[in-house]
C-alpha cells in the first residue's frame, strides 16, 4: 500500500508518497520551485492566500504523477503536515473570507498581552500552559476587533492543515494538537478553552470538530479524488503542526526526545510527559501529535522566526549581480574562524520573537570592520546568530527538564552546512543525529500508522536511520563559548 504526505510550508509544499512495506519513498516533489511570496501590507503583517496553498498540493500531485512511476490510485491514506499558527476563515460555503494571517505575523501581540492581564497568569499558563500571546486565537481577536463585519460572516476559523483537509474532505474538522498550537486548546479540562473565548466573546461553534490527531480523521470526497487522480476512499488520517511533525518523522515521539530544525524559522522541540509552561513565554508547550489519554504527551518548542529566512534574504542580497548557491555561501562560511573575527549577527528580522515575549526586535549586523571583514564572515556570523539565538531558548527547555544529550535532526535546509551543524552541536553540547527524512516523508508514515497499517509506532519506523552523528569539538569548546557571550553582550536592548 501508498501513503501520501503533504507538508504545506509557507516557503512551498512538499509531497512525499512511501511504499508501506518497505517504509522506502517512492517519490518526494514539491511545488513551487521558487519560494511563494508572503505578503506584508503593513509593517508585522504576513499573509498568504489559502487557496494558494490547495493549488500547491494539486500541482504537486500532477508533478508526481507526470516525473515519477507512483500511481496516484494506489495511494491508500493522506496525512498533512503545515505550517503551524496561522489563521484561515471560511464561510457557509466554504470560501476564504481573507488572506491567511500567518505564523510570522505580529499584529496580534497586545491582544494577547490584554488577555494574559485580565484572565491572569494562574489560569493561562495552568490551562493553556502558554500566554495568548501571538497565536491563533489572538489573532481571530484581532478579525473580530478591526473586520467586524467580516467577522460576522465567519462560519468556521482554522488552521492552514485544517483548510487543506477541508478541501481534500469538504468536511471542516481539526485535531487537539492543533487548538493548542492556537491557544484554544485547556490542557485541564482536555477541551477547547472556553473561559478565552468566553472572555473575547468568540462563539465556540467557530471551531471545527475534533478529531484525533492520529486517526481516522476523515475521507477524501469523490469530486475531488476525481480531480486530483486519487482513488475513492482514500482516508486522511495524520495531521500536525510542521514542528510536531518533525519531531514525528524523526521517530522523537517519547518523553527526554528532543529534535530540531532549521527550516524557515529555526525550533528546537523537546517531548515532555508534564504540562511543562515557562511563565516568561520564552518557550512554548502544545499538544504532541502522539498525546492520547492514556499517554499524555506534549512538546515544548523553542523557536527563532529568522533562520532560513534569514539564509534566503542573504542570498537574495547577494544575488543582484548573478545566481548565488546555498553551497556556495555554505563554503564561504567554512573559510572563516569561529566567531566571524568579531562580526556579530542577531538574526530577529522576521517578526516578534517568542524568546523575548514576543518582542520585534529586528535584525542587527554589528562590529563590521571593512578592513577585515568580508562575504564570508557576513555568512557564518549569520549562521552563528541562529544558532546562538535558539541556543538561548534551549537553555529555557533545559530548566524545564528537558534533555541535552542528543538531538534528532533531518539531514536538510540549513543542516545541509557543516559550519552550521558543528556549531550547533558545539554550541549546545549536545550529539546531533542526522536522519535522511522530511516532513512529507514524516506525514506520510503518520497516514500509514493513523489509517491502522502499522500496528505500532515502533513499526512504523523500522526503516529510520541514522546516516551521520556530528558531536561536540572538546579541543573548540572554549571558542564557541567566548563567541557565544560576545553574541549575548551585544544583544539589542529588551524593553
Amino acid at each position: 500500500m501508498l501513503f501520501l504526505g503533504l507538508d504545506i510550508g509557507s516557503s512551498s509544499t512538499k509531497l512525499a508518497v512511501i511504499d508501506g512495506a518497505s517504509g522506502r519513498t517512492l517519490a518526494a516533489v514539491s511545488y513551487p520551485d521558487t519560494e511563494l511570496d508572503i505578503s506584508s501590507p503593513q509593517a508585522g503583517f504576513a499573509e498568504q492566500d489559502p487557496d494558494t496553498w490547495w493549488e500547491c498540493v494539486k500541482q504537486g500531485l500532477a508533478k508526481i504523477a507526470a516525473t515519477t512511476s507512483v500511481d496516484l490510485k494506489q495511494i491508500d491514506a493522506v496525512g498533512i503536515s503545515y505550517q503551524m499558527h496561522g489563521l484561515v476563515l471560511v464561510d457557509d460555503q466554504q470560501q476564504v473570507l481573507r488572506p491567511s494571517i500567518i505564523w510570522c505575523d505580529s499584529r496580534a501581540v497586545p491582544y494577547g498581552q490584554a488577555a494574559l492581564e485580565a484572565l491572569g497568569d494562574d489560569y493561562c499558563f495552568d490551562h493553556l500552559l502558554n500566554s495568548p500571546g501571538n497565536f491563533t486565537a489572538a489573532k481571530l481577536r484581532w478579525v473580530q476587533e478591526n473586520e467586524p463585519e467580516l467577522f460576522a460572516r465567519v462560519h468556521k476559523a482554522m488552521l492552514p492543515g485544517d483548510f487543506i483537509a477541508m478541501r481534500l474532505s469538504g468536511e471542516i474538522t481539526t485535531t487537539p494538537s492543533g487548538l493548542s498550537e492556537g491557544t484554544f486548546w485547556d490542557y485541564l479540562d482536555r477541551a477547547p478553552a472556553k473561559r478565552l473565548l468566553e472572555h473575547w466573546g468568540i462563539p465556540e461553534a467557530l471551531l471545527p470538530t475534533v478529531m484525533p490527531n492520529i486517526g481516522e480523521q476523515s475521507s477524501v470526497s469523490d469530486a475531488v479524488a476525481a480531480e486530483l487522480g486519487l482513488k475513492s476512499g482514500v482516508k486522511i488520517s495524520y495531521r500536525a503542526g510542521d514542528q510536531p511533525n518533525n519531531a514525528f518523522s524523526l521517530n522523537v515521539l517519547q518523553a527526554g526526545e528532543v529534535a530540531a530544525t532549521a527550516g524557515t524559522s529555526g525550533v528546537i522541540y523537546g517531548v515532555t510527559d508534564n504540562n511543562a509552561a515557562d511563565r516568561q513565554s520564552r518557550v512554548n508547550t502544545f499538544v504532541h501529535v502522539t498525546d492520547t489519554e492514556a499517554e499524555r504527551r506534549n512538546g515544548v518548542l523553542v523557536c527563532v522566526n529568522g533562520t532560513g529566512r534569514l539564509y534566503s534574504w542573504l542570498r537574495q542580497m547577494l544575488a543582484t549581480g548573478g545566481e548565488v548557491s546555498y553551497p556556495l555561501l555554505n563554503d564561504l562560511a567554512a573559510k572563516v574562524a569561529v566567531g566571524s573575527e568579531g562580526l556579530v549577527f542577531h538574526p530577529f528580522g522576521n517578526g516578534a520573537e517568542r524568546i523575548y515575549q514576543n518582542q520585534n526586535l529586528g535584525a542587527h549586523i554589528r562590529n563590521i570592520d571593512f578592513n577585515r571583514h568580508g562575504l564570508g564572515h557576513m555568512v557564518r556570523a549569520a549562521q552563528e546568530g541562529i544558532v546562538f539565538a535558539l541556543n538561548q531558548g534551549f537553555d529555557v527547555l533545559k530548566s524545564l527538564g528537558g534533555s541535552c544529550e542528543v538531538i534528532k535532526v533531518a539531514k536538510g535546509n540549513m543542516f545541509l552546512s557543516d559550519v552550521f551543524a558543528q556549531t550547533f552541536a558545539n554550541t549546545t553540547q549536545a550529539a546531533i543525529e542526522v536522519y535522511d527524512t522530511d516532513g512529507a516523508a514524516g506525514a506520510a508514515r503518520g497516514a500509514a500508522l493513523g489509517s491502522g497499517y502499522y500496528a505500532s509506532a515502533s513499526e512504523a519506523f523500522a526503516g529510520l536511520d541514522c546516516i551521520d552523528v556530528i558531536t561536540p569539538n572538546s579541543a573548540q569548546a572554549g571558542e564557541y563559548q567566548a563567541a557565544y557571550q560576545a553574541w549575548q553582550e551585544q544583544l539589542p536592548r529588551l524593553d
